[in-house]
């Protein structure tokens, strides 16, 4: 049985999208709803925190220094020693909708979905920031975008739409990020819980973190499940590997809705998890921008 243990108790109401930096050996993420970014240096126990005016969905971090986040309303770059922001785009105007999960592909390019804040309508849509700073629609048509990942060898590019209860798999073409001929990749059909954040590891395998299933789930690239890992909160949100060789797996989790009785149940929700799956990951590209 796999040990999952509590790194930092930040008690996030919407815990997302860990990042490594293998620079300086420290994950960043996320609580949206909190609108905070976490740093947490696991060498030395330290943790660091930036609270916004705006809800903070996804982020990246950028060849030239800081991130490149997308929040709410829009993309902008965020310096954390000076905490300065500076828009580039707010390509969606649907006041209902606010950017979700989002990351780099290997070539510095930076994507990122939005949803609807209600929950219900599929009024999202799926962008891609070039270094250039050009935006780009990618998808339209979506409730709540989740599980952006690559397959290690850049012919595969992974999505899903999380009400869909599916993930998705489309071709990808690394040199101009193109997607095309979209497929079903794996079906959660009766299965607990609805597909979140995702990450790729070295194998080529798929690992989905899935909210109210209380689990991480590993899909072979053919779409069969692998291995389901059993965790300690109702709403694990997102994973990504990290540590010196990449062989730790962090998860990002969520108190959202629960109440007290539950809470009560599962005192690591809105934690930030680690464990050893026994695989190791890939690093993250930072933005080319």
């Amino acid at each position: 049985m796999i040990a999952v243990r509590e790194i930092f108790r930040s008690h996030d109401k919407l815990g997302e999208v860990p990042v490594w930096d293998s620079e300086d050996q420290a994950l960043w993420w996320v609580d949206i709803e909190g609108r905070r970014l976490h740093r947490h240096h696991p060498d030395t126990g330290t943790t660091e925190h930036w609270t916004f005016e705006q809800r903070i969905g996804s982020f990246a971090l950028r060849k030239r220094g800081g991130l490149i986040c997308a929040f709410e309303r829009g993309f902008a770059f965020f310096d954390p020693p000076t905490g300065r922001i500076e828009w580039i785009a707010q390509p969606d105007t649907d006041p209902g909708n606010r950017f979700n999960d989002g990351k780099c592909d290997r070539n510095g390019r930076f994507w990122a979905g939005t949803m609807d804040d209600g929950l219900t309508r599929r009024s999202g849509s799926l962008y891609r920031l070039d270094a250039d700073l050009s935006v780009h629609v990618m998808e339209t048509g979506i409730c709540i975008s989740n599980a952006l990942a690559w397959s290690p060898d850049d012919t595969r590019f992974y999505f899903c739409d999380t009400p869909e209860r599916q993930l998705r798999v489309y071709d990808y073409d690394a040199p101009s990020g193109a997607i095309s001929n979209r497929k079903l990749f794996a079906d959660l059909g009766g299965d607990p819980g609805n597909p979140d954040g995702g990450t790729v590891d070295c194998e080529g395998y798929v690992w989905n973190a899935q909210w109210d299933g209380w689990r991480l789930v590993r899909y072979a690239p053919d779409g069969t499940v692998d291995r389901v890992i059993m965790l300690p909160v109702q709403k694990p949100t997102s994973v990504m590997f990290g540590g010196g060789d990449f062989r730790t797996l962090f998860v990002t989790s969520a108190i959202w809705d629960l109440e007290a009785e539950a809470l009560s149940h599962q005192p690591f929700a809105g934690s930030l998890l680690a464990l050893e799956p026994g695989v190791a990951g890939l690093a993250e590209t930072r933005f080319a921008g």
